[in-house]
């Protein structure tokens, strides 16, 4: 399945009021700040848009709340994924009745199933749904990590168009890279692998730093596709710090904070996460500030 959702994704945080309630119209405003600011693709209600935390009708109204708010603007892609093959299917559907473009669909956690059984949970979820697919591996996350051989298979599955991989396996991005088809995508989920998995074959990025850094991101991936490798490291560089920044404390959490510190308020974060401490929000300031970024 050919699809085109650019190299640089952004994975969103959920707005919450100050009684922990989706605020959607700042979901909706903060959508069409990221696609202003680099991301032509935004991802919704993933895990750093609090997933877990988050019921299948909260879900539904995000996704279609976000759909029209930036329409023709960015493509939208849903968080539907879970530890449930059932439940993931049931989002899917309510996501593409809400007219998103893509589903992004995360490793089943805690019931670590084999490599067979993510096989088989990912082929039923992508039989039951017309969307394009985008896998996503974080090891760290989900306690299990799904071997290059199985995203290979899974390649095969006419719309599972791409992986979001978050290994941090170099190896195995490279296999993977190497041994699936050209026109299946390959995407860091870590904002510091992405110029190297780029040099390597990688797309792009499924970005959190994008919140805040989305046009500097923007000119380092530019660079590297246009052959300005040493702007693509510089630009590197002068990004580490803030891509170190977003995981001072457990994410989306310093998103979160960035965010609100550059007075776009997307309020707290949902337990049973809690907000940074005094002197993590100090360090993380500090960070923004030597980026130009606040």
């Amino acid at each position: 399945m050919a699809t085109n959702f650019g190299r640089l994704i952004t994975a969103m945080v959920t707005p919450f009021d100050d009684n922990f309630e989706i605020n959607y119209d700042r979901a909706g405003s903060l959508a069409e700040h990221l696609a202003e600011n680099g991301s032509e693709s935004i991802v919704i209600a993933g895990t750093t848009g609090e997933s877990p935390t988050l019921n299948v009708e909260e879900k539904a109204k995000l996704f279609k709340t976000v759909v029209e708010a930036v329409k023709g603007k960015a493509k939208v892609i849903a968080g539907s994924g879970s530890n449930s093959t059932r439940q993931s299917i049931e989002i899917t559907k309510k996501a593409e009745e809400a007219g998103v473009d893509g589903a992004m669909l995360v490793v089943p956690y805690y019931n670590k199933p084999p490599q067979d059984g993510l096989y088989e949970h990912f082929k039923e979820i992508a039989s039951n749904t017309g969307l394009p697919i985008m896998l996503y591996n974080v090891p760290g996350r989900t306690s299990i990590n799904m071997a290059a051989q199985t995203t290979i298979r899974l390649a095969e599955i006419d719309n599972i168009f791409a992986i979001k991989e978050a290994s941090g396996d170099m190896d195995q991005i490279s296999y993977i890279i190497k041994e699936t088809p050209d026109e299946f995508l390959v995407y860091s989920g870590d904002d510091s692998m992405t110029l190297p998995m780029m040099a390597v074959g990688g797309h792009g990025v499924v970005s959190v730093a994008g919140h805040v850094a989305g046009k500097l991101l923007t000119s380092m991936i530019r660079a590297y596709v246009q052959g300005n490798t040493a702007e693509a490291a510089a630009l590197h560089g002068k990004l580490m710090p803030v891509f170190k920044g977003m995981f001072i404390s457990t994410n989306p959490v310093p998103a979160k904070t960035s965010l609100n510190l550059k007075g776009i308020n997307v309020g707290p974060v949902r337990r049973p996460l809690i907000e940074m401490t005094d002197e993590q929000k100090k360090a993380l300031e500090k960070v923004l500030k030597e980026a130009d970024l606040l």
